[in-house]
């Protein structure tokens, strides 16, 4: 096993619990899977084992066990981080349900009427988390404008006061001050509070409808963090955008309505009791990431698709409906409500959060001639792309290093705060891009030098809120900028929003690409107008446009789902192919040089994240080479004793048990009969669902199924569950609650086959069995993501608790 030392992660310290609320629990290691590993690279020491499978996201203070007191350690100075490397701490979703008999036996008595109940249930909750996500973007917007209007006037007055005396240094320390105090509080919430609310959010969405578990990622107190943190973002100044978040926010909130409780809140309002499972529970936080970018963009079509294609690993047809039915019911709900805010009640103007304004097609026509001036506009925007991808790839490195305190990710906000505004200041400061006031839509024009009646054009890029540089740069009429003004924008703003990506703050890389691209796109335009003589196509409004799709095209490579987003935000539907060309090309260019964004995020966190298909060279590996082995397995009748005794084995933690017919007495092993879980040995030996030695024939208690969903998420750990010493020598019948019929493999099935099957159905645990149906191996989500595609063919990459 490579040495390397713990790193942080999305959430930036150390848990006592897992995202399931399983506290002092240590998590499962390899899903299932014995000390044992086949391959190489999967050899571990014992002592790496006390560490190995906990779901604590970083432990940089010291080494915790469970049970045990607490010895301090120093902090290090540089956390050594090896990128061919797969996390142990990170767990797997149970997205197969398990078809017990109490499973069965409630289907079975669900009749027509009681099913559409149940399908009405669905529609509802759909309708809800459509109606919250889109409340929630309201007041994130509503108070935005508030904050970041407030910040601007007082800046504005205090600039027109010190340009005529002397002393603008004095309104250049307000603006830095203002921006790194805002950004400190948000820093600090989301650093000490919450790590896990940092960012968009994107990633870790994709990997919890991927399969894995992230810990609290979909919990109330994460939401409230997300929501507070990106409106301190935005209001202080940073190279952010609030779009991103709302993704986040929408699962959050999708999450908690669907299993109608709070764990947080500790309140269980005792209806939705039948989603209570991760099958379930995935459905609708797919709902809920389709109805933030609904209500972020006004896009619910590009909603649908972005959850299709950036978002949900799983999909049917009947989720397509409901997810679209949410997206509606969000960005109607936003729009509602922003139109009494704004004393249009029955206009309907807001359709998102971000609004391109429309695009007008007889004045901003393309015309054949275009196409491959677009398609040249896609290689530049995945140039760009693939370079802002690689210089945060270096930072997010060095930040995994050396920031790896709380106290640090801070200072460093506050930094990036201030030299933003710095820039800024003395960008609009050295500035000599005059222009005429009248007719402008600018909201706070700073004349510093410039003459009576006019504006400095540098100020309405930087001193705005960037959604509203966006839509000026798209429609503000041609001649508004000096190129000299567009290209040093572009620069400066390009490594500020690179900076930037990555802090310890909730933000979103949307906006601030789109602004990148627009800028540039924008100096093509007036460019190609200068070479044609001031052609009536070149319009510099609509080349900002592309520039936008290419630049955020080149950073996150989303094709389908963006194309439609444009296409909605524009509310035309001419430039859906232009727009099409050009995030093609710009993905199809910047996967040549490195991955997109979230991806590249993905794998420096060492995530067990499973791709569509399994590498193309890997035909050569058989499960028998892939499969972890020995596996611990439980008879169908098994003594207490051993099953509490397996449990609290925190050096071969795992979670799901094959089951195999076998005498007690005997140490013969027979075949394959069922699966059971953790968590479920866990209930029954909380409700001692167990008979004496000498009774066997005695009818257990009988357990429902709601016995078990009243526990989930929150199953408490097997060390809080006292069993006498009389009791262990009872004997427990797994039967009635183990699946008896899970996946199987033959131990010569090839890897791609074995990856299919595991990817395609959700599986957390894929048994291998001989020609004898003997478990022989077990396959869990780390057994395949550690074989990966590199430079030089396929490798393998190595295991640590990091």
């Amino acid at each position: 096993m490579a040495n390397v030392a713990k790193k942080v992660s999305w959430s930036g310290r150390d848990r006592d619990d897992d995202e399931d609320g399983r506290a002092g629990e240590t998590t499962p290691l390899l899903n299932g899977t014995g000390p044992g590993a086949a391959g190489s690279g999967r050899q571990l020491t014992p002592s790496s084992f006390l560490r190995i499978g906990q779901l604590s996201n970083v432990d940089l203070n010291e080494d915790v066990h469970e049970l045990e007191t607490e010895v301090p350690r120093q902090r290090p100075n540089e956390i050594p981080h090896n990128e061919k490397l797969l996390s142990l701490k990170y767990e797997s979703l149970d997205y197969d349900n398990s078809e017990n008999q109490l499973f069965l036996e409630e289907e079975r008595r669900i009749n027509h009427a009681a099913f559409r109940t149940v399908e009405i249930k669905r529609w509802v909750i759909c309708a809800m988390i459509g109606i919250l996500t889109g409340l929630v973007a309201c007041f994130i917007d509503i108070v935005v404008e508030n904050l970041a209007g407030l910040k601007y006037r007082v800046v504005k007055d205090n600039i027109d006061k010190f340009t005529a005396k002397g002393g603008l240094s004095f309104s250049l320390l307000l603006w830095a001050t203002l921006n790194a105090s805002v950004v400190m509080v948000g820093s600090l919430i989301v650093a000490f509070i919450e790590p896990v609310a940092a960012g968009s959010g994107i990633p870790q969405i994709k990997c919890y409808l991927n399969g894995v578990k992230i810990p609290h990622v979909v919990r109330l107190k994460t939401l409230v963090i997300k929501v507070c943190g990106v409106i301190l973002s935005v209001v202080g100044g940073l190279a952010v955008g609030k779009e991103g978040p709302m993704i986040h926010s929408g699962s959050v909130i999708a999450a908690g309505i669907s299993q109608g409780r709070s764990t947080s809140l500790k309140r269980d309002f005792k209806i939705f009791e039948y989603f209570r499972r991760d099958t379930e529970k995935r459905d609708f936080v797919s709902a809920g990431a389709a109805a933030g970018v609904s209500a972020a963009f006004g896009a619910p079509v590009g909603g649908v698709l972005f959850s299709l294609e950036e978002g949900a690993s799983f999909w049917n047809q009947f989720l397509t409906w409901r997810i679209f039915f949410a997206s509606m019911i969000s960005t109607f709900t936003l729009n509602s409500v922003l139109s009494v805010y704004h004393g249009n009640a029955w206009d309907l103007s807001s359709p998102g959060l971000i609004n391109f304004g429309r695009f007008d097609s007889e004045k901003m026509g393309y015309t054949i001639q275009e196409i491959p001036i677009f398609i040249f506009m896609g290689v530049v925007g995945g140039i760009l792309g693939a370079l802002f991808n690689a210089l945060n790839y270096w930072l997010t490195m060095f930040r995994i290093r050396y920031i790896h305190r709380p106290c640090l990710q801070v200072v460093e906000a506050m930094l990036v705060a201030a030299v933003t505004a710095t820039v800024g200041f003395v960008m609009i400061y050295c500035s000599r891009d005059c222009q005429p006031i009248q007719g402008s839509s600018v909201a706070y024009p700073l004349q510093l030098f410039c003459a009576d009646g006019e504006y400095n054009s540098m100020a309405t890029a930087f001193f705005n809120t960037p959604e509203k540089s966006v839509v000026n740069l798209f429609h503000d009429p041609p001649g508004s900028y000096n190129p000299m003004t567009l290209g040093m924008f572009t620069l400066m703003y390009f490594f500020l929003a690179c900076w930037t990506y990555g802090l310890t703050v909730s933000a979103g890389v949307f906006i601030p690409s789109l602004l990148i691209g627009a800028a540039w796109g924008r100096l093509f335009g007036i460019s190609l107008s200068y070479l044609t003589k001031g052609s009536i196509w070149a319009d510099p409004g609509k080349y900002a446009l592309m520039g936008a799709a290419a630049q955020l095209g080149g950073i996150v490579r989303m094709t389908l789902s963006l194309t439609v987003i444009m296409m909605e935000a524009t509310g035309n539907v001419t430039y859906g192919f232009p727009i099409m060309l050009v995030l093609m090309t710009a993905k199809i260019v910047g996967d040549y040089f490195v991955e997109g964004l979230y991806d590249m995020h993905i794998q420096l966190q060492s995530v067990p994240f499973l791709h569509w298909e399994a590498p193309v060279t890997s035909h050569s590996l058989t499960a028998r080479e892939v499969m972890s082995t020995p596996v611990t397995c439980l008879r169908r009748i098994e003594r207490v004793g051993t099953v509490v005794d397996i449990l609290s084995d925190t050096s071969s933690n795992h979670n799901g048990f094959p089951v195999v017919e076998s005498n007690p007495d005997t140490t013969q092993v027979a075949g394959l009969r069922g699966l059971i879980l953790r968590s479920q040995l866990i209930v029954l030996l909380k409700h001692k669902i167990f008979v004496e030695r000498t009774n066997l024939n005695l009818v257990q208690r009988r357990l429902k199924l709601k016995d078990f969903r009243d526990a989930y998420p929150r199953f408490p750990p097997i060390q809080s569950i006292h069993v006498s010493q009389d009791e262990r020598e009872c004997m427990i019948d797994l039967s009635e609650f183990m699946n008896p019929s899970p996946y199987t493999v033959p131990q010569e099935a090839s890897l791609p086959r074995v990856f299919k099957l595991f990817r395609a159905l959700g599986l957390r645990h894929l048994v291998v069995v001989d020609n004898r149906n003997e478990v022989v191996g077990m396959v869990t989500r780390k057994d395949l993501a550690r074989y990966r595609l590199g430079k030089e063919g396929l490798e393998e990459l190595s295991l640590a608790q990091t």
